[in-house]
């Protein structure tokens, strides 16, 4: 899945990071979960905020569930 094809423009890992923020992990335990640094995980919940308009964790889940992303 690339990100012009993934549902709101989300790459694969993005949609794989919402996924797992979704089930309430940390940063740092989606980095371990992924075998990637934390600061990765971050920007790529950076990209999920900007992409979806949010500012923080519980909106980006909130807004994803109402998109039907996950």
């Amino acid at each position: 899945m690339t990100g012009s094809g993934a549902p709101a423009g989300l790459t694969a890992r993005e949609t794989t990071v919402l996924l797992l923020l979704a089930e309430g992990l940390t940063a740092r335990a989606i980095a371990r979960r992924l075998g990637v640094a934390t600061a990765t995980v971050s920007k790529h919940q950076e990209n999920l905020y900007r992409k979806l308009g949010t500012r923080d964790r519980l909106t980006t889940v909130l807004t994803a569930q109402r998109l039907n992303l996950v």
